[in-house]
């Protein structure tokens, strides 16, 4: 055995002041699963599970229910993301501020499926030929609308990415104004 000087009273103080020494904290070391139970929160059990799913999905409905009004309103922060930005913002007005043949696709649609029931019009080209005018419609005014959008973008806009604006201004054109989300904010033959 190493025989060890006695210990003046001041000498382990001594010993925690120089570099590299560490001072003992005073009490054990915890074991790891104290340590986690000290660290992990319990869950507050509600007193009346009832009341409190109520109270959640009565929040959760008021959530929605504003999210959803801003968004017939268009405000930024609750559209879908396909439908956020100033150039998609131009598009829909652009869209919404005239009148088109491609929002009664709908009726014509309609009606041609009355024609099929025809007997004397099933084998007839008659309606083929509606269809295919019909497609051509469509096609054409969704062309024209979405190079105007383009164009109107990236004068307003330059720098803004356009990437998608002439199938979303189509799209738009060919849903009923009523249905249309976000609601239109111009009506139509106003000025863009």
């Amino acid at each position: 055995m190493v025989d060890q000087e006695p210990q003046s009273p001041g000498e382990p103080e001594a010993a925690a002041e120089r570099a590299g020494v560490t001072p003992a904290k005073g009490r054990p070391t915890p074991k790891r699963s104290e340590a986690e139970r000290r660290r992990r929160q319990p869950v507050a059990a509600p007193a009346d599970r009832k009341a409190a799913a109520q109270q959640g999905r009565t929040r959760d409905r008021t959530d929605r229910a504003r999210k959803m009004e801003a968004m017939r309103r268009g405000e930024n922060w609750a559209l879908p993301r396909k439908d956020q930005g100033p150039v998609r913002a131009l598009a829909r007005d652009y869209v919404d501020s005239r009148r088109s043949v491609s929002e009664y696709y709908m009726f014509g649609v309609l009606v041609l499926i009355v024609l099929l029931f025809i007997p004397s019009l099933r084998k007839s080209p008659v309606v083929d030929y509606a269809v295919l005018v019909m497609l051509l419609v469509i096609v054409t005014e969704s062309v024209f609308v979405g190079g105007r959008v383009i164009r109107l973008a990236q004068q307003r806009f330059p720098g803004e990415s356009t990437r998608g604006v002439r199938l979303y201004a189509a799209i738009r054109g060919t849903q009923f104004r009523r249905l249309r989300m976000p609601a239109p904010r111009v009506k139509p033959g106003d000025k863009i």
